[in-house]
């Protein structure tokens, strides 16, 4: 077990949406983030992405070496690109999700890349809170915590993700720690960029709606909306987690919209869901601060703006990066894991007690 005290530790981050690899180092003792290192990128190309589309909802077993070889491949070139970290945590690529069925399925080996690093990398982060009864997800809501803390905020307010799925953290900073009573609550809120993301690839062979220049265009279909609200998720109290591909009907409620309507629609239905999820927040959030893809969709973040009695802000509002935020998480959770403090609790994933999850490969000679 690691002892307290400060570290650099590197996280990576591929999420749903399945655009690339982020990569970031943070300076943390797991509790209190010191400061931020650099952080990197490498994309997905269009092939790369094709492969892990194809090995979406599979789980170990099948046919994914070709997609485990890329993921490995891919996060030993980000990661490698980055010095000066003594130990990394590895999310993998979730490829399904299931915490009530058959668990959760996340693509890569911690203990290769731990052996091409030359670096002990924590990996396998969610298992452990789904075998004690928890959703799994979501797990940046304990970083969420100690980035409250970093930016000194003294009322509660909400982090939202908006990457394939959304996810929502409520942080009370009056609290001591994240695991304690009312600190957190934390739960996937519907889909976000995912659905949009697939229907441009579909219709324009487009990877997304840049700048939601196609949304701008065209009007929400109020019936395929009041459709999609009506779906029993939105009942469902938090906590509670989606897989990417949970919701993959809308893509039929706006079928025969063209593309304008279409993914002005699949825009307006995430952030219904967003508008639903706030509704769940013990007491109103001083602000909402958005990190993920999303932020960059000025129609998506006009949508939230005009529904919500809070400031809608991107997180670099305060001098947080919103599109290495999941990386980062990654990095911090990894120091709590090596020092044996909870990764989540009954607030952010329902799990029945504080858990501290993840598994630690170390290289050989280390």
């Amino acid at each position: 077990m690691l002892k307290a005290g400060r570290l650099w530790a590197l996280g990576a981050m591929s999420g749903t949406s399945l655009d690339g690899v982020d990569a970031a180092i943070v300076e943390t003792d797991g509790e209190v983030i010191f400061g931020f290192g650099p952080s990197a990128y490498r994309a997905y190309l269009p092939g790369e992405q094709a492969v892990l589309a194809a090995a979406l909802g599979k789980w170990p077993g099948e046919d994914l070496a070709e997609a485990e070889a890329l993921v490995e491949r891919a996060h030993l070139e980000v990661l490698g690109s980055l010095n000066g970290a003594a130990l990394v945590g590895f999310h993998g690529q979730t490829l399904a999700h299931e915490p009530q069925g058959r668990g959760t399925h996340q693509l890569g080996d911690g203990a290769r890349l731990a052996q091409g690093l030359g670096l002990p990398v924590v990996w396998d982060f969610r298992s452990a809170d789904i075998r004690l009864g928890g959703e799994g997800a979501p797990l940046a809501p304990f970083f969420h915590f100690a980035c409250a803390r970093w930016i000194g905020a003294e009322a509660p307010l909400a982090f939202l993700n908006l990457g394939g799925v959304g996810n929502l953290t409520y942080v009370n900073p009056r609290r001591a720690r994240p695991e304690d009573e009312g600190a957190l609550l934390a739960f996937d809120t519907g889909p976000a960029n995912a659905p949009i993301n697939d229907l441009m690839m579909a219709r324009r062979g487009e990877p997304y709606d840049r700048d939601g220049a196609l949304a701008r265009q065209g009007l929400v279909a109020q019936g395929a909306l009041e459709l999609f609200l009506d779906e029993s998720y939105f009942l469902r109290m938090p906590p509670k987690s989606l897989d990417r591909d949970t919701f993959s009907e809308m893509i039929g409620l706006v079928s025969e919209l063209g593309d304008a309507d279409a993914v002005a629609t699949l825009t307006g239905m995430a952030a219904a869901a967003v508008l639903r999820g706030m509704e769940h927040c013990p007491e109103p959030p001083a602000r909402l601060l958005v990190a993920g893809g999303g932020r960059h969709n000025p129609v998506m973040m006009r949508m939230l703006a005009a529904s919500l009695d809070c400031p809608v802000e991107p997180v670099e509002a305060v001098g947080l990066d919103g599109d290495m935020l999941e990386a980062q998480a990654f990095a911090h959770l990894a120091v709590r894991v090596a020092r044996g403090l909870p990764t989540s609790c009954a607030g952010t994933t329902g799990v029945r007690a504080a858990v501290s999850g993840g598994t630690i490969s170390r290289p050989e000679g280390m």
